[in-house]
């Protein structure tokens, strides 16, 4: 070979090779998406986060056994992994399309010739085949990139049904709290109306009151009575909803009592930075982008050409008797260009419809900040709501005691009130415990959607 077509071949080897850098494009992340005023009313630049610390941590033990048994069982879970082994597959594929195929053939064939005399003559073949595509711009490691982040997506999509498996298990626990000390407060109000019936009556044989305030004090009693089936059918159907995201047949739940339940009170938010480190479905949804931008990257490569390289070798013979012999063999080595020219518009279609996803799935991304930020704003918000209550409604309670206390008095001792007084403050009152209990819940609650929106749960 001459020095000439020794340049020729190193200049267009060079120029592919640059050619090749402008075609497959690097994945940069998104730049301007995130900013210090993506939670509401909060400028912390402490980098302390509540979504660090473990679910094993954060509950209680009772809670916590419950949260164990659902990652362990849980068919949401068991679904996700299912798609990871998926992808690891898919992913493993990509891989070994870097590298040539290979395949092996025999055969026996009996020619018909006319111009043979002795009779068909017998062709004995034995040979191999591989086949290389080089990937001259790309393709092949843009495409195994993009499974790489179908993968990666895969596992952060496994870790935001984990997230949301702990959120569920413990609000549904919580909320089971709240519905048995709404129970038992019930129960304890029912005896209270029994005891005020009594009362009414012994108030109506000494002429203190008329049959109207018995009556009247009966029906109170069933007015609080009547809610008891509801409670416990709210119990039953919690319990079964924690039993299937535990993985459980319907049963009972071992559980402590809302009163034990102690609320966190250090709820470091850190920075929105940490988002994209700590919430999977930030994370799956710029594994999702790149994925899209890794297929761009093929899409793009259809416009030029395939190199591909064949080689055949094996042996070739019309009688076995001295088929392995050198002079039967035969090899042969064929490299080709393959340069398309006009196939339909499918490689527009195909760059068109690969840059449409990747603008899409950028919008997503962009979303799932916004998301993210609002999520963890409306939790600290709704803490701080509940938390404000607190003390608000500890005086209403305080107040409406003495009301009730009050009333009864002076519907023994005097004739300044009347049962209506009594019966109005009653309820008034039972209605305040009942929002006292919602407004533990609340506080709870608060807690664990802010722990999972700002990324906890998956450690």
């Amino acid at each position: 070979m001459n020095k000439y077509k020794i340049i020729g071949l190193i200049f267009l080897t060079v120029s592919l090779f640059f050619q090749a850098c402008k075609v497959a494009k690097n994945y940069q992340n998104p730049q301007g998406v995130v900013n210090d005023s993506l939670y509401r009313d909060v400028h912390s630049q402490d980098t302390a986060n509540l979504a660090t610390l473990s679910w094993q941590k954060l509950f209680s033990p009772k809670l916590q056994a419950l949260i164990a048994e659902g990652i362990q069982n849980n068919f949401d879970l068991k679904i996700a992994q299912a798609r990871i082994d998926a992808a690891q597959a898919n992913f493993k594929q990509s891989k070994l399309a870097l590298l040539p195929s290979l395949s092996a053939n025999a055969n026996a064939a009996f020619q018909h010739l006319p111009d043979v005399q002795n009779g068909y003559p017998q062709i004995y073949q034995l040979y191999a085949n591989a086949a290389w595509e080089v990937d001259l711009w790309g393709k092949l490691k843009s495409a195994k990139r993009a499974e790489l982040a179908a993968l990666q997506q895969s596992e952060a999509y496994k870790r935001y049904v984990q997230t949301q498996l702990v959120s569920q298990i413990a609000s549904y626990y919580y909320l089971l709290e709240s519905y048995d000390a709404q129970l038992d407060l019930t129960l304890k109000t029912v005896a209270n109306r029994k005891e005020d019936v009594t009362a009414m009556q012994q108030l109506k044989e000494s002429d203190v009151v008329t049959g109207a305030a018995v009556v009247q004090s009966e029906a109170n009693q069933y007015s609080v009575e009547v809610t008891i089936p509801d409670i416990r059918q709210s119990i039953r159907e919690t319990e079964n909803a924690i039993c299937i995201l535990i993985g459980r047949n319907p049963g009972t739940i071992d559980r402590d009592s809302l009163s034990q339940e102690t609320i966190l009170t250090d709820l470091p938010t850190g920075v929105p930075s940490q988002l994209l480190a700590n919430r999977p479905d930030i994370q799956e949804a710029e594994y999702q982008l790149q994925n899209a931008f890794e297929l761009t990257n093929v899409a793009r490569s259809y416009f030029y050409p395939d190199l591909n390289i064949t080689a055949q070798a094996g042996f070739y013979n019309n009688t076995l008797s001295n088929f392995f012999s050198p002079a039967t063999f035969l090899a042969n080595i064929i490299g080709g260009l393959t340069q398309p020219i006009f196939n339909n518009g499918a490689n527009k279609q195909r760059l068109a419809v690969a840059n449409a996803q990747q603008e899409e799935y950028l919008q997503a991304y962009k979303k799932a900040w916004l998301t993210a930020g609002q999520e963890v704003s409306n939790a600290l918000f709704q803490y701080q709501a509940g938390q404000e209550k607190v003390n608000v409604r500890a005086k209403e309670i305080g107040s409406l005691q003495k009301a009730v206390e009050y009333t009864q008095a002076l519907l023994r001792y005097t004739s300044n009130t009347n049962y209506t007084d009594v019966l109005t403050s009653e309820q008034s009152l039972l209605s305040a415990q009942l929002s006292s209990i919602s407004d533990k819940l609340q506080q709870l609650q608060a807690v664990v959607s802010l722990y999972v929106s700002l990324g906890g749960g998956w450690r």
